[in-house]
């Protein structure tokens, strides 16, 4: 075995959590020391590599079969033991997957007489010979050596052909109907292969510890080093096969790196490298008290706000700082640090960017807490009492306030912005299924290499075999490859996940974890009458709840059923991964699943989101601010509880539904439409109506609204507009070119200029015949034009120059009409 890995009795101590308690349960065979091939004479040994079935082919290839055989065994004959494969510890090559072995055993040759051919030549010499052994199973290399091979040689062929022939035949038919591509298929073959070489035995003779052995080998072995692909879908086929015990786990997902499991209050600060060792033990002593009464989610969050945005960020500033007590002038350029984070350096600028760091005030009053926390448990716990002192973070509680407005205010304006187009959402989702559906029809049908057509989308089928589960085209005009099997799936399901999520406000974790199970139903007593029922497992708020069916959402329940059964009718059981807990959760019948490799897996929340934002793509829609409208799981939530409320469900019982525990946060969710402000605003008026005299509210006579109409009308000036009040006279005897009420009219500037000009004229004229009284008169109306014109040059710079942010004009705002389809119930 390589240096540097881990021997197989090892591997639980040095990979600890789930693998190392696979291990324990399924510990992988020992390399026997002695067995039959590995233990024959030289003679016998090569009379058999000799014989068939391990010749094939040309009868020319067994004279350089045996030389090849021969060379080797010379040179591995010179190292102590009693079998080949101690001979082959001896050497020292087992430990190098490499074969920088090969160039010393040449030259030995080459030294000892027995070869004269040239280096390179004796190199592939050797390595032949080295694979008749192995083949032969009078040699077995570790699985180290065999996944770290940087020399390639038809290891699976050749064992599949001698070793197993039957248990390779169903091996490679199981891969296929699992649905791996080729190339999946053929890596579940190599991996097997690597399996029965470096174990021995058969096929059958696989156990789960095995399994676990070569993927905690290969997970050491980096691609420099020659190290194949992960994945284990050859396992998933093993067990498909059914090789293993029931016990046996129904995936091993769970040991790859990305699945670490839970990290401990340690783990969780050490990350971060704190050097002040006191205060890190602090914080993890803090932690684990906290740990207890919330979820891991949240203890996360506590190690990154207290490890690293506060005490790291403090030591990296303030080298050698040691207490919490800390002075002023530190604790408030902590705190204004916290406000910002720094982004990637600007291009442009080739400096340090920075913006608003949105979990500011959570981290403040994180701090807060935290400070808090260790004053009142020093009251009653001595070990707190060194670190009781003074809360150095200041938190503004009217800017928290203002800050939450704010925040309520952009999810409004987000509920506001995609209630109107749920319907094209929807309607694009059922299109895309539709569109994927028919090509997956058109191109199941095709022969390969053949072009087909579907709609205005023309396709070539291509010649690669494949499975049922990978169907894949040529685009002709693009020259991409399109997996048109892959593309009706993630239509589908996003399909169903905008269904579902509309139907019923859940959470999307609430959606990924909806199962064969959720579904019950409720006999009415009085009527006997059945109530289809989806049972909404206990999560964020640990509340589980039951809502009704609807008929549409029936529809697409049975859908995801009907696409998720197995042969035998029932729904696979798959096991889920909490990212927030950072657990496996136990097998479960969930309805979003789907086939990835040979594993039936979950479909995780991050899809679904990626799904539902991609059913938006293509459509055009944009928010205020022109940037395409962005869907997410969580905005069919807050819509669901705006609709339900403003269709009269009373807000206690929408609470319950979508399952908050404050009814605040209810209405939260539900944003403020402003019919209802003009709707209150009437009503106001009304009632106001009441209580004040009836004479303030009599109908006006004739004359009187003749009277206020011709106001308006007699306000209609040749430069615009007059904008004094109703009932007032003119104060400048209509010298209106002078008066400051005076509104112009944009499209009379060429009146004004011409106005303008005129009075240059007389001015001019005035002089020249010397009616000085003449000129002091014109030259004030000439200043009012020049003033009135001025005016218009302003305006007009300040409409060009502004920045568009989404808001009417006054203008535009006086001529708008506003027109509100009535809700299903009644008008609002």
């Amino acid at each position: 075995m390589s240096a540097g890995l881990a021997a197989p009795a090892a591997l639980a101590r040095t990979r600890p959590g789930i693998a190392a308690d696979l291990l324990d349960r399924f510990p992988p065979r020992p390399v026997a020391d002695r067995w039959e091939a590995t233990a024959l004479g030289r003679d016998e040994l090569t009379a058999r590599l000799l014989a068939p079935p391990f010749t094939i082919g040309a009868p020319t290839m067994v004279p350089q079969r045996r030389r090849a055989l021969a060379r080797f065994l010379d040179w591995l004959s010179q190292f102590p033991g009693g079998t080949w494969q101690q001979r082959w510890e001896a050497s020292g090559a087992s430990q190098d997957g490499q074969l920088s072995w090969r160039p010393g055993a040449a030259q030995w040759l080459v030294d000892t007489g027995r070869a004269t051919a040239s280096a390179s030549w004796l190199e592939e010499t050797i390595t032949y010979g080295f694979g008749q052994m192995v083949y032969a199973d009078a040699l077995r290399p570790s699985l180290s050596w065999l996944l770290s091979c940087s020399v390639s040689f038809p290891l699976t062929v050749e064992i599949s052909r001698l070793r197993d022939p039957a248990g390779f035949a169903e091996l490679r038919a199981r891969a296929a109907a699992s649905g791996l591509a080729l190339t999946g298929q053929r890596g579940v073959v190599e991996l097997v292969a690597v399996l029965v070489a470096a174990k021995g035995g058969l096929v059958a003779d696989i156990t789960v510890g095995d399994c676990l052995e070569l993927i905690e080998t290969r997970s050491g072995i980096s691609a420099s080093q020659g190290g194949r692909k992960s994945g284990t879908s050859f396992y998933q086929v093993l067990r498909g096969m059914g090789l293993f015990p029931a016990e046996a786990p129904a995936t091993l997902r769970m040991i790859n790196p990305l699945f670490q499991g839970q990290l401990s209050p340690g783990e969780l600060i050490d990350q971060y490298a704190l050097a002040c060792r006191p205060v890190r033990d602090l914080l993890v002593d803090y932690l684990e008290e906290r740990r207890p009464g919330v979820d891991h989610t949240t203890v996360r969050a506590l190690a990154y706000y207290l490890g690293k945005l506060f005490w790291k960020d403090l030591e990296t500033h303030n080298p050698g700082i040691d207490s919490l007590h800390l002075p002023a002038d530190v604790a408030a350029a902590w705190q204004q640090r916290v406000m910002t984070r720094t982004l990637p350096l600007a291009a442009s600028v080739g400096e340090p960017a920075t913006a608003a760091r949105l979990s500011a005030t959570n981290a403040l009053l994180a701090i807060r807490a935290f400070y808090e926390d260790i004053a009142h448990w020093a009251l009653e716990d001595p070990r707190w009492v060194p670190w009781a002192v003074p809360c150095p973070v200041r938190v503004d509680r009217r800017a928290v306030a203002k800050e939450r407005q704010h925040r309520q205010s952009r999810m409004d304006q987000r509920t506001r912005e995609r209630l109107p187009v749920l319907p094209t959402l929807t309607d694009t989702a059922v299109r895309r299924l539709a569109d994927a559906q028919a090509l997956l029809t058109g191109a199941s049908a095709a022969e390969p290499g053949a072009v087909f057509t579907v709609g205005a989308v023309t396709l070539r089928r291509s010649q690669q075999p494949g499975t049922t589960a990978r169907v894949t085209a040529l685009d002709p005009d693009t020259g991409r490859l399109r997996d048109l099997a892959r593309a009706e799936e993630a239509a589908f399901f996003s399909w169903a996940a905008i269904e579902v999520l509309r139907a019923t406000g859940i959470r999307v974790e609430e959606l990924t974890e909806l199962s064969h199970h959720s579904l019950v139903q409720y006999r009415v007593p009085s009527t006997g009458e059945l109530v289809p029922l989806l049972h909404i497992a206990p999560s964020k708020t640990d509340i589980e709840r039951l809502l009704v069916i609807s008929p549409e959402l029936a529809d697409v329940l049975a859908a995801l059923l009907h696409r998720v059964r197995d042969a035998d009718g029932a729904v696979p059981l798959v096991i889920a991964y909490d990212r927030g807990e950072r657990t496996f959760l136990p097998p479960m019948p969930v309805l979003f699943q789907r086939c990835v490799g040979a594993d039936q897996r979950p479909i995780p929340a991050g899809t679904i989101r990626e799904w539902v934002t991609d059913a938006l793509a293509g459509t055009g829609l944009t928010d205020a601010s022109g940037v395409p409208l962005r869907f997410t799981p969580h905005d069919f939530r807050r819509i669901f509880a705006t609709e339900a409320i403003m269709n009269g469900m009373p807000p206690h019982i929408c609470q319950l539904i979508i399952g908050h525990k404050d009814i605040n946060t209810t209405m939260g969710y539900k944003a403020v439409y402003p019919e209802e402000a003009i709707n209150g605003h009437r009503a106001f008026i009304a009632r106001r109506r009441e209580l004040r005299p009836a004479a303030e509210y009599r109908t006006p006579t004739d004359e009187e609204w003749e009277e206020f109409l011709g106001h308006f009308e007699r306000r209609r000036l040749e430069l615009g507009d007059c904008g004094r009040a109703w009932g007032a006279s003119c104060r400048h005897e209509h010298s209106c070119i002078r008066c400051p009420m005076l509104r112009v009219d944009p499209a009379q500037r060429g009146r004004l200029v011409e106005i303008r000009d005129n009075l240059l004229a007389r001015i001019a004229e005035a002089e020249q015949k010397g009616w000085a009284g003449e000129v002091e008169g014109l030259k004030v109306s000439l200043a009012a034009a020049n003033n009135k014109l001025a005016q218009l040059e302003l305006a007009d710079a300040r409409r060009r120059g502004a920045a568009d942010l989404g808001m009417p004009t006054f203008g535009d705002t006086a001529t708008r009409t506003i027109t509100v389809t009535p809700a299903a119930g009644g008008a609002r």
